[in-house]
């Protein structure tokens, strides 16, 4: 590990270039699309996602929350918005909770490939931001109530990914 570190370091002093996003939203636009099931769980994950994207510079004019009604209706409306080119970043926030049926592993999985799907065609960074867990009490963790909230995360994910793709891009943007 060590050794590894060490030739990280002298790969950057040989002159090798390193492009990394930074925690700045100022100039930003961020959407974020949010399903409306599990909402209490969901408002906490929002909630979070929120503080850190106007903490870390985002003017509140420059966010817009769409709300769906649930993960599934989420890859259609972030396609939509995608499409227009409007916004730096796009986040998606979901909570799926398993229940006695299979209904469970299809949204996840389905959600997961249309969100998948959108971002690999769009020059929009999207955060996929979905809690799938075996129980209430695994989500209620990790949406905050507890624990870390997941919403916090995922939106610093959007502010280091706008900024890099600014970056890539050759500018600002």
């Amino acid at each position: 590990m060590l050794r590894s570190m060490r030739n990280i370091k002298n790969a950057t002093k040989k002159g090798i270039r390193h492009l990394k996003g930074e925690y700045l939203a100022r100039g930003k636009k961020f959407c974020v699309i949010v399903s409306q099931f599990n909402e209490l769980l969901t408002h906490r994950l929002l909630d979070g996602a929120l503080d850190t994207l106007v903490r870390h510079g985002a003017r509140e004019r420059d966010i817009q929350v769409v709300h769906v009604p649930g993960a599934f209706e989420i890859p259609l409306t972030l396609k939509k918005l995608a499409l227009k080119k409007k916004f730096h970043a796009i986040l998606t926030i979901a909570v799926v909770i398993r229940g006695e049926t299979r209904h469970f592993d299809q949204v996840v999985s389905e959600s997961a490939r249309g969100v998948r799907e959108v971002s690999q065609h769009s020059d929009v960074p999207v955060i996929f931001g979905m809690i799938p867990a075996i129980s209430v009490s695994q989500a209620i963790r990790r949406a905050g109530i507890k624990q870390t909230n997941k919403g916090r995360e995922w939106a610093l994910a959007a502010i280091e990914m706008a900024s890099l793709m600014g970056k890539l891009r050759g500018g600002a943007r």
